[in-house]
């Protein structure tokens, strides 16, 4: 082994030795000029970025797009064709069982696996989207096809860059076992989450674009990647969250299934006050706010439940259906609103606790008593 090193260590000190210098300068001297071309173009393409039409604006982001890819492997190629006669080239850097892995192929397998994922970026980007919206698919359903187009390419891209390079896959078997002993000593919740995170996208308990309540906290679902879901708040605030949670914890969906959610809105009113004009007067601020919102629903239709009789008021609650969770707070709120300028117009009075102080007469003799001691 050691004989081995020290004879791929002599072949590179005579590889540097006899280094064609000039060829490199000569190289990098073409490398800066694609770059010059690259700035020229895209001071042009800043043009249409600073344009208000939206066309032009999109076309400002695939130009640089596609002018980055060029660039990236125009280089590679045009390094390829242009040492292709070097010896350094085709000279073994590190072996593994019977390939000799050089720089050439190393070049090869880069250009493959960035290709794919570049190209898979493109299609997810550009293509795939008129799909969607042609067959009406939902934000989440798009998200999941995107990201199992995306893994089938790449693990693609993978195997014909080993292969491509000569190894064997065969001897991969033995890769695999020690990923898997890796596993069982100490990667058990990384491969939990990652195997939760494929669960999650093909079963679809929560998918991108949901409202979810996790630990008393709502947010939506921002992104489902291979280790951990983000949620983002409506503070703007963003929860990173292990996958296997989903599916081992109890998480409210109020997207799931049927969007619709039922507000249970509190109100109190005095004693005294007549009960029936409560109701109607709840109904008709439901039948109002349904008017002004297109969120709000009269079907099913908004309820008025008398919970009972308080300590300080009678309580009632209003039961009003809307289309989306994600307008849970306005609605409220204009709710409230419209509860408190609608029982104030109507002269209901809205009680808050308080607590009454007695105090009842105390005989003379008892006083007498009392300033004695």
């Amino acid at each position: 082994m050691n004989k081995e090193i020290d004879k791929m260590t002599t072949d590179w000190y005579q590889v540097i030795e006899h280094f064609d210098w000039l060829n490199l300068l000569i190289f990098l001297v073409y490398v800066a000029l694609i770059f010059i071309i690259r700035m020229i173009i895209l001071s042009f393409t800043k043009r249409m970025k600073n344009s208000d039409n939206k066309f032009l604006f999109q076309m400002d982001s695939l130009v640089r797009y596609i002018l980055n890819w060029i660039t990236t492997y125009g280089i590679l190629l045009f390094m390829l064709f242009y040492f292709s006669n070097s010896s350094w080239m085709f000279r073994e850097i590190v072996s593994v069982g019977n390939v000799k892995v050089t720089f050439f192929l190393l070049i090869i397998a880069i250009l493959i696996i960035s290709i794919a994922n570049r190209s898979s970026n493109i299609m997810t980007k550009y293509l795939l989207p008129n799909i969607y919206q042609r067959y009406n698919l939902d934000r989440g359903l798009q998200f999941t096809f995107d990201k199992i187009f995306h893994y089938s390419i790449m693990v693609l891209a993978i195997l014909i860059s080993l292969t491509t390079v000569g190894i064997d896959l065969s001897a991969l078997t033995v890769f695999a076992g020690i990923i898997g002993v890796g596993i069982g000593f100490g990667l058990q919740n990384i491969a939990s989450n990652f195997i939760s995170g494929i669960i999650l996208l093909f079963e679809r308990p929560i998918k991108v674009g949901d409202r979810v309540i996790v630990n008393d906290v709502i947010g939506d679902v921002e992104k489902i990647n291979m280790r951990a879901t983000i949620i983002k708040t409506l503070d703007n605030e963003h929860i990173i969250v292990p996958n296997s949670y989903f599916l081992e914890e109890q998480v409210v969906n109020r997207s799931y299934s049927d969007p619709r959610l039922r507000l249970v809105i509190p109100v109190g009113v005095s004693y005294g006050s007549d009960v029936e004009q409560v109701r109607n007067l709840l109904l008709k601020v439901a039948e109002e706010e349904e008017i002004e919102s297109d969120t709000v629903l009269l079907e099913p239709k908004p309820f008025v439940n008398f919970v009972g009789f308080g300590s300080s008021s009678l309580d009632f609650e209003l039961f009003v259906w809307i289309t989306n969770p994600d307008k849970v707070i306005l609605i409220k709120s204009n709710l409230h609103f419209r509860i408190y300028k609608t029982l104030q117009e109507h002269e209901i009075e809205i009680p808050f606790p308080q607590q009454d102080l007695h105090l009842r007469s105390i005989d003379e003799e008892v006083v007498n008593v009392l300033k004695k001691h």
